[in-house]
């Protein structure tokens, strides 16, 4: 027991440093991919219910494509493919080699995969709102950025709430994808803890219960946020 006490310690006997700080890595890379990922996934939507064919079709291939490919095959794709097709067409200008890190290729990796199931979140949300949402902004004179800023767009958010809650907490889990590629996750630094020690039960059981502490807290999080958003609704 004494030596599992020292496996888990902070210092340089023990590997909760590396955890510690693996976790750090993993909540940034969820919180930087998610902004990306709405963002994207908002635009998108708004693509699919334009009025212009173009649009909606670049939109649905879009979709199509990311949603039907494994997430870890994008990643490969992103990590290897666009790097050297980068590098390729940096080579005609300068001999400087240009890098994408492993944090940016999973934050662009995840991002696209998010998007594309967002847009379908924030596409059904779009159909939640009546016609006359729009007509009455525009009989009272705002224009079509005022409608959405302001009518639409608080209504948006309170519906599309509960699907981009479930896409959130995938995202956390999905980070652990990025470990393949070196980046040095808590799932990543829990495996090369195991490996040394040989207590693989214990590392990766440690990783479990960050992962599902990190859900709980999301979803406490959620739970606030939905309360939040619904602040307006009267009371029945």
């Amino acid at each position: 027991m004494a030596d599992i006490w020292t496996l888990v310690s902070f210092g340089p006997e023990g590997w909760s440093d590396e955890i510690a700080a693996g976790t750090v890595v993993t909540v940034s890379l969820a919180l930087a991919t998610l902004p990306l990922g709405l963002l994207i996934g908002f635009f998108l939507a708004l693509a699919k219910k334009s009025e212009e064919a173009t649009l909606r079709i670049a939109a649905n291939i879009y979709t199509t494509i990311f949603r039907g490919m494994p997430e870890l095959l994008t990643l490969f794709i992103v990590y290897f493919g666009v790097q050297i097709l980068l590098r390729e067409i940096s080579a005609l200008f300068t001999d400087e080699p240009i890098e994408i890190n492993s944090f940016l290729a999973g934050m662009i990796a995840l991002g696209v995969v998010f998007s594309s199931y967002a847009s379908e979140v924030f596409l059904s949300a779009f159909r939640g709102i009546n016609q006359g949402q729009y007509e009455g902004a525009w009989a009272l004179g705002l224009s079509r950025f005022s409608t959405m800023r302001l009518v639409i767009l608080p209504q948006l958010i309170r519906l599309a709430l509960p699907g981009l809650s479930n896409l959130w907490l995938i995202l956390l889990k999905d980070t652990a994808l990025v470990s393949v590629i070196g980046l040095s996750d808590v799932l990543r630094q829990s495996g090369i803890a195991a490996r040394v020690t040989k207590e693989a039960f214990l590392f990766f059981g440690i990783a479990c219960l960050i992962y599902l502490t990190l859900s709980i807290i999301s979803s406490l999080g959620i739970t606030w946020i939905e309360a939040w958003s619904k602040r307006g609704e009267a009371r029945r």
